[in-house]
């Protein structure tokens, strides 16, 4: 290793998005190597909205490894982190940097301690699997880092000892999270099943209900249905492995009616796993089934469905519309049912591709208050609006993968001293 004297410091950023599964993984065979009891199917959405950027550094003047979270330090004694850092420790290579007059071999790495900084632009441990784009940051960029030779799949296996989910963050469009049937974990890890470009007619719209952080984490929600619950296991048995099929040749055929079908069945019958759960765990609330209403209702009022909807462990609503169009008509409608307060600003009450407000003909709080109700709606009881009950909705679409980001103005960590900015 270079003289200690020198002080220098190696860094580097990346981007990982998050992702959203359209068929759910909820239950461990492991807990200990976060082996799921069914595979998953998910669809990554475009980091531009939704992602981690996380830098991370390496300094012989470094006395231990530490870890920022959105500005603020984090332990990283957690089991699920010290896993994700040995493995990816064992199989760091050795690396020259000529201009620095760096030189690392593969046995220096492990006396070397790192920096993480980690910041996500979406609210954390809300339901928006905040920890899956967390840990395939984490996991990828210092792979990049300890210039791990390891490829995708390998890295995806890393990423889920860290969070489960996170191993489908490893790659753009859409992602399969394969069980695995080996007790050491080593064949359950995640594949591509399409990119980002295959099917980019989608648009997705996320309705934040709820930033705060949930009352039942994943983690313990997960491990209570496994102990208490009759129908995960018959899910898990008889209803998932048939739907991965089903979802594998929807997203490969791009027929949105099957992809809608199953989407919202399978985030239906999660939700009923969840109350199946003893004491019953609820994740959605009121205003979550007041939109899943909304999109029925909708649905069944056109020949074909325009709109999927799909809860994770939290209240949010993410819809994904057929198209631009449908996009639009879904953003007029939840306009019209959940407007903002009257001081909200319209700009920051629709962030991430706003351009879709234009479709909708709405520019300002004045065209939200005069639009009017959705064709299908036949009574008083089902035109009432919910006023505030709706955070804020982001406009986004699938996604690609993790990126490697070369602009230092977007490191976390200053380059001199591996300290926070």
């Amino acid at each position: 290793m270079a003289c200690e004297s020198e002080k220098w410091v190696l860094m580097v950023t990346a981007q990982t998005p998050t992702n959203i599964a359209v068929i759910k993984y909820w239950g461990k065979r492991d807990e200990d190597l976060i082996l799921p009891i069914n595979d998953s199917i998910s669809v990554t959405l475009d980091p531009e909205h939704l992602c981690t950027t996380t830098t991370v550094a390496v300094s012989p003047s470094f006395d231990q490894d530490r870890m920022w979270l959105n500005g603020k330090e984090f332990s990283l004694s957690g089991g699920r982190y010290q896993r994700c850092l040995k493995e990816i420790r064992s199989r760091a290579s050795g690396f020259e940097d000529e201009k620095k007059g760096v030189k690392i071999t593969e046995k220096d790495w492990e006396n070397l301690h790192v920096h993480i900084s980690s910041y996500n632009n979406f609210p954390t441990a809300a339901g928006l699997a905040s920890s899956a784009a967390g840990f395939a940051c984490l996991v990828f960029s210092l792979a990049k880092l300890m210039n791990v030779k390891e490829d995708h799949g390998r890295l995806s296996a890393i990423a889920r000892q860290g969070s489960g989910s996170a191993c489908r963050s490893l790659y753009g469009g859409f992602a399969k999270w394969i069980m695995g049937k080996n007790d050491d974990g080593s064949d359950s890890m995640a594949v591509q099943l399409a990119d980002e470009k295959h099917w980019d007619d989608l648009v997705i719209v996320i309705a934040v209900v709820s930033s705060r952080q949930k009352e039942t984490s994943s983690t313990s929600g997960m491990r209570e249905s496994v102990e208490t619950s009759k129908l995960i296991h018959h899910r898990a048995k008889e209803v998932v492995p048939k739907r991965i099929v089903e979802m594998e040749e929807a997203i490969k055929n791009r027929d949105f009616e099957s992809f809608a079908h199953l989407s919202c069945a399978d985030s239906n019958q999660f939700h009923a796993v969840c109350m199946d759960t003893c004491p019953p765990i609820f994740y959605m609330n009121d205003t979550s089934h007041r939109i899943i209403s909304c999109v029925e209702k909708w649905n069944r009022s056109e020949a074909s469905p325009q709109v999927a909807y799909t809860f994770d462990a939290g209240p949010n609503a993410v819809l994904i519309a057929r198209n631009r169009k449908a996009a639009a008509l879904l953003l007029q409608r939840l306009l019209f049912h959940f407007p903002p307060r009257s001081d909200a600003d319209l700009k920051s009450y629709v962030i991430g591709d706003k351009s879709i407000l234009q479709d909708v003909g709405v520019q300002d709080m004045k065209d939200v208050d005069a639009l009017p109700a959705p064709p299908e709606i036949k009574d008083n009881i089902a035109a009432q609006k919910y006023k505030g009950d709706v955070s804020y909705f982001i406009c986004t679409r699938p996604g690609r993968g993790p990126v490697l980001l070369s602009d230092e103005s977007q490191a976390l960590l200053n380059p001199k001293t591996g300290l926070p900015k």
